[in-house]
């Protein structure tokens, strides 16, 4: 008898007839099969709440339900299960109540193992199918999602443009904007865009700024076996993993000279060596980068090379920060609200609205999303996130002239707006880092400095 091949899958029997159940249990239970028996429907669903399975083998005359009226409760505790309805009763009506309650397939008794084989394995591999169709479809939600605060870019056509010029292409691309613009979500529209018929297409992310250095060159390269104390094996960094994808560095500002020097060889030669090792290893990676600092700065003061820059710039996108296009905050409440309010009923009035876009949003549209999010927690039903924002100071009101003697020196101000961040977010340090668009490090460094600890 030919076995299913290896899959990691499940089997339930459910039938009265234990003889039965332990010769179907003989012929599929292999180390790659696991097969469960019950005698009940309760037993069935009993056994169903505490395991997944994938296949429901379920006869119709059980001793305590039919097995048509069966296939619901089992479909509630585990939606992927596909049910296999078995009767020793042939009866048309009976299998088609058991379709319409959610069955599979269909098999009459006595039947041959090599019939129930092929059941079983075209429930698995539609199950696959499904699997398959899950993933196509949960990339082109992200894609939609990245989309829409893509689109959310207002009038500004030529961003539209660099982003679908950027898909057509496998050149290095550079996104600059302050934190919080949104540079991954255009790092991930791009490779969406780009990938849309390739669904095994990898998309890497690295953080440059929060991986040490030490590790940064390991983590992007690999290493051999023995490169280092500790690399017991050898090891693929993330321009191998990424192949045939995208990587996306982010805050590549951040990144040690010396290992922009060994970038740059890799983006010219499309090779690379691993710590240790000795061979090129040949990769076909898209470079996509990302930095919340002016390059042209960094390169003035020596911090970033000039020709990694005209590398890594052949396609550049540059992000405006949100206080130069409020008019795309309506849509992106709208955004927010829908994807973290579910189906619940919410309002946001139109006068917080006004009063959002008079706001500067110094943390972009990330600070957006936070003020939203914490809107929807503490006043459930009717918004009022304008309420929650970190200085109402800086609403329009603050945009009328004021005399010297009124101008706060910057370090006050910036203690001022520390202090209340923390304040709204009950001294969490990590997310009002996350607020205030600065690392935690940055951030516990300045409260110590001011005081507020």
């Amino acid at each position: 008898m030919n076995h299913p091949k290896k899959t990691g899958k499940s089997i339930l029997i459910i039938d009265d007839d234990r003889i039965f159940c332990d010769s179907i249990k003989d012929d599929f239970q292999s180390p790659f099969i696991d097969v469960f028996t019950a005698h009940t429907g309760k037993q069935g669903l009993a056994l169903l709440e505490k395991k997944k399975v994938d296949v429901v083998l379920l006869d119709q005359k059980l001793p305590d339900i039919q097995g048509h009226e069966l296939c619901r409760p089992i479909l509630e505790r585990n939606e992927r299960a596909k049910i296999i309805f078995i009767t020793a009763y042939p009866n048309f009506d009976n299998a088609v109540n058991a379709i319409k309650a959610g069955a599979h397939d269909y098999l009459s008794k006595p039947f041959e193992l090599e019939e129930l084989h092929l059941v079983v394995k075209n429930a698995f591999q539609v199950q696959g199918l499904e699997r398959v169709k899950e993933f196509h479809d949960y990339k082109q939600q992200k894609e939609q999602q990245a989309n829409i605060l893509i689109g959310s870019l207002g009038k500004n056509r030529q961003i539209h443009q660099l982003i679908d010029m950027a898909a057509t292409t496998d050149s290095p691309v550079l996104i600059t904007g302050e934190t919080g613009t949104g540079k991954n979500l255009v790092a991930k529209a791009i490779h969406y865009k780009a990938n849309d018929k390739k669904s095994e297409a990898p998309f890497f992310s690295v953080n440059c700024g929060a991986i040490p250095e030490t590790l940064l060159e390991a983590e992007l390269f690999g290493y051999e076996k023995g490169a280092f104390t500790g690399a017991v094996e050898a090891r693929k960094g993330v321009f191998e993993l990424a192949g045939g994808g995208t990587l996306f560095l982010d805050e590549i500002g951040t990144m040690p000279l010396h290992l922009q020097t060994r970038l740059l060889g890799v983006l010219d030669d499309g090779k690379l060596k691993r710590l240790g090792g000795q061979s090129l290893i040949s990769i076909a990676t898209r470079i996509i980068a990302a930095t919340n600092a002016v390059p042209e700065e960094m390169i003035a003061e020596q911090a970033f090379r000039q020709d990694l820059f005209y590398r890594l710039s052949v396609l550049r996108i540059h992000l405006p920060p949100l206080r130069e296009r409020l008019e795309d905050i309506p849509q992106l409440c709208r955004h927010f609200i829908e994807k973290a309010a579910g189906s619940k009923e919410v309002t946001l009035p139109e006068e917080e609205v006004d009063r959002l876009q008079q706001y500067e949003w110094p943390g972009n549209i990330r600070e957006l999303k936070n003020i939203i999010e914490r809107s929807l927690i503490l006043h459930k039903t009717i918004l009022y996130p304008s309420r929650l924002l970190s200085t109402p100071s800086s609403l329009a009101s603050a945009s009328r002239p004021a005399s010297p003697a009124a101008i706060k020196a910057l370090e006050q101000v910036e203690k001022e707006y520390i202090t209340n961040v923390l304040k709204l977010l009950s001294n969490n340090l990590s997310q009002a880092a996350r607020a205030l668009g600065i690392s935690l490090s940055t951030l516990k460094r300045k409260t110590r400095e001011y005081g507020l600890r």
